[in-house]
């Protein structure tokens, strides 16, 4: 059998921890450069003359680009899984999706219009998410059991980084086609340390399964009955970041129809605070440095104590508890200590709650599938919030009703962790 099939024994070093990290900050650069700054100025641009305001033409091209990552992931992870290159399993889709998504951002930086744009971006999404099932199923071909927290730890704090570092390029960069060129450069380049710096390991053509449409279909689909801990967990990780998009997706509106009308709104110097938008970066930022703080020691902690459920449980009641009192306390005050809140728990569950996920996978021969499937989880809720949260806030009782179904959706993903039970 070969060695990409095996399940890991030896530890990978801090070396292969710090390339596949930058690998992770590579590629969230190339999405969020876009998706923060690049994205939205240009449909300031070109919504004049299209029938469409600019929010909704960002939300047309963000919402097809949705759909062509949810497809993307899991058909580039099953590739991954049946590549025989000399070269790797997952090291030509990660060099190849990279390069791909660095010739995409340059297209969106010629576009000169509205479906130039849209192709742009399906075009990114569609390259990255190959470079990134190809690096997130590096992890369960590497990494052994008791140290995924911890390398699912860095990897959740070089995602957030990546966010950061790709919108100050596009915000640095002067300009829209120079944001672009900038984040594309990165992307590229950031991850070539992991794939010339580490050798990937190679599946023998004798252990490739032979191939047939038919059965390659069909294996994106996992029956709940065969693998009811495969699907406990992506049905725990929806749930929990389900919740997470229901917190988010109105916090610019929910600070400017609510908060600010109803309190008086002070920053810790005193200082009264009128912009919505700089109260939206207030709380990103006391979210931010929170998960920081706890995504890598969550990670650490459950390798060490040889055990995911309780972690994961207990963040999501955290989280759960948190949006409660978002929907129960509704002034500036609360709001920084729900910020704070979300923050550890996100940070800690977003650790080892990827551990988790790589210890319930079905088989060795199928990692990228089914970890794409797994990314699904990630993505749903993105497309899942807006159809839920628009007329709970418009007709169903606003804020306070929004945040209270939050809450519940998310104890429900806590709870339901514990029916996984080949994991500790």
């Amino acid at each position: 059998m070969s060695a990409a099939l095996t399940e890991p024994v030896d530890r990978v070093g801090k070396g292969w921890t710090t390339s596949l990290s930058l690998a992770n900050v590579a590629i969230w650069v190339g999405w969020y450069g876009p998706l923060q700054i690049l994205l939205a100025r240009q449909a300031e641009d070109f919504a004049p003359g299209t029938g469409m305001s600019k929010e909704t033409l960002l939300a047309w091209v963000t919402g097809v680009g949705a759909v062509v990552s949810l497809a993307a992931n899991p058909f580039f992870g099953a590739l991954s899984d049946r590549t025989t290159a000399r070269w790797g399993r997952r090291s030509p889709w990660i060099v190849a999706g990279a390069a791909g998504g660095a010739l995409s951002l340059l297209v969106l930086a010629g576009a000169s219009g509205l479906w130039l744009m849209t192709l742009g971006w399906c075009l990114v999404q569609l390259t990255l998410n190959a470079a990134f099932a190809a690096v997130t199923a590096a992890v369960p071909d590497r990494v052994p059991r008791l140290q995924r927290g911890a390398v699912g730890g860095w990897i959740g704090a070089a995602q957030i980084l990546g966010a950061v570092v790709g919108t100050g390029l596009a915000t640095a960069a002067g300009g829209i086609a120079a944001g672009y060129a900038a984040c594309a450069v990165f992307t590229l380049a950031g991850v070539l340390p992991y794939v010339l710096r580490h050798q990937d390991l190679r599946l023998a053509a004798t252990d490739q399964p032979a191939w047939s449409w038919r059965s390659f279909a069909r294996g994106f689909w996992l029956s709940p009955r065969r693998y009811p801990d495969f699907a406990w967990a992506w049905v725990t990780r929806f749930l929990i970041n389900l919740s997470n998009a229901l917190v988010l997706l109105y916090l610019l509106y929910y600070l400017r129809d609510r908060l600010l009308p109803h309190s008086r709104l002070r920053s810790s110097g005193g200082t009264p605070i009128d912009d919505p938008e700089r109260g939206v970066l207030i709380l990103t930022a006391v979210d931010s440095v929170a998960l920081l703080a706890t995504v890598v020691v969550g990670g650490v902690w459950s390798d060490r104590v040889g055990r995911r459920k309780p972690f994961v449980r207990w963040s999501g009641v955290l989280m759960a508890v948190a949006t409660a009192l978002l929907a129960l306390w509704q002034t500036w005050p609360s709001a920084i200590i729900v910020a704070a809140l979300l923050g550890v728990g996100l940070g800690v569950f977003m650790s080892v709650d990827f551990a988790l996920m790589t210890d319930v996978l079905p088989t060795a021969l199928d990692r990228g599938k089914d970890l794409g499937i797994i990314n699904v989880a990630n993505s749903l809720p993105q497309v899942a919030a807006p159809a839920l949260a628009a007329p709970i806030v418009t007709h169903l009782g606003g804020y306070r009703v929004l945040y209270g179904v939050a809450a519940v959706v998310g104890l429900a993903g806590a709870v339901l962790v514990g029916r996984i039970r080949s994991v500790d």
